[in-house]
């Protein structure tokens, strides 16, 4: 968990632009397919052409591979197999794709070795690094994170790569399955009588004996979709530009008053800093969430930065958490 942590946090700081959005030259035909040339704008403003709709595609990052699977195409090529088997189980692999190598670093040769129509990668991975990628093939980039407008941009990036991939219908059913699991979760907490409640939903890493916790704002898509859950984000700390994420540490948790904590850590992790770490910290022991038993360990395997399938697994066991 450390590692990925680190990973996200460092991505934060990447230089990011807006998507644009993806227009096709021709109509959609028959199941979510589109017959003919497609032409689109992707986030960086490139000119993407395709002769078609997309069908060997390579994916750097995952919630790109999320959002793949989601439509029904089974990428050739993965950033880290493994670590996305473990941390994305929302949008399980229906093939045995590639590893290409990791998401900050993927491997040009094992990339070109695999001949892909497309490669959909993200503004967070380095722009000399794209640059090698478009002499392999047309390279589709999204942006990772908007902290203005989360949801949004989850579901532009599921449009855009349905664009390229002759798959906008399947797009509509997978956003329809969110909005639906939404809908339920927040009819659920208003049955229990928790809208509006105050939810405080962090991660954390120890590093040097020492824990850092690592506050999900308002800004970030997990505070998003807890607002649409009718829950209000208990945050007041501000989150960055892009992803929404804050940092501090248990002294910072004595901010938060009487609310719902909630955390997802792994199986792999050496340690849980919550309830391990901090397990007999004064300060943490005192706090009224945790006198409560208010404090929830998520299931793992849910991606946070992910697509709508993520993101659906995360209504899903918020909710059933608090109304347990």
């Amino acid at each position: 968990m450390r590692r990925l942590l680190i990973t996200a946090t460092a991505a934060t700081t990447a230089a990011l632009v807006l998507a644009g959005c993806g227009t096709t030259e021709s109509a959609s035909l028959g199941k979510g397919s589109s017959a003919g040339k497609i032409s689109l704008t992707d986030a960086t403003g490139a000119k993407v052409k395709l002769d078609g709709p997309a069908k060997k595609v390579v994916g750097t990052e995952w919630n790109v591979v999320e959002d793949l699977v989601s439509l029904g195409v089974a990428p050739v090529g993965a950033a880290d197999v493994k670590g996305y088997k473990t941390w994305n189980t929302a949008a399980p692999l229906k093939n045995s794709p590639k590893d290409i190598g990791t998401r900050s670093e993927p491997s040009m040769d094992t990339i070109a070795s695999l001949s892909p129509d497309l490669i959909v990668t993200t503004t967070d991975l380095p722009s000399s690094a794209v640059k090698q990628l478009r002499k392999i093939a047309p390279v589709l980039t999204v942006r990772s994170a908007d902290a203005s407008d989360q949801m949004g941009q989850m579901n532009r990036n599921l449009d855009l790569i349905a664009e390229a991939t002759g798959t906008q219908k399947r797009a509509e059913g997978v956003k329809k399955t969110f909005d639906a699991k939404i809908a339920r979760g927040r009819k659920a907490l208003e049955k229990a009588g928790l809208d509006g409640s105050r939810i405080a939903f962090a991660d954390g890493y120890v590093a040097s004996s020492q824990v850092t916790i690592r506050p999900h704002t308002d800004g970030s898509l997990i505070g998003s979709v807890n607002k649409e859950l009718g829950l209000k984000n208990a945050w007041k700390i501000k989150g960055d530009k892009n992803y929404g994420l804050a940092s501090t540490d248990v002294e910072g948790l004595t901010r938060l008053g009487d609310v719902q904590f909630a955390y997802i850590a792994g199986s792999e992790d050496s340690r849980d800093p919550f309830n391990v770490d901090l397990k007999k910290n004064a300060t943490w022991k005192s706090l009224p969430f945790v006198k409560k038993g208010e404090v929830h360990r998520l299931p793992e395997g849910i991606w946070l930065f992910g697509g709508p399938a993520s993101m659906g697994a995360y209504a899903d066991a918020v909710v059933d958490a608090l109304t347990k």
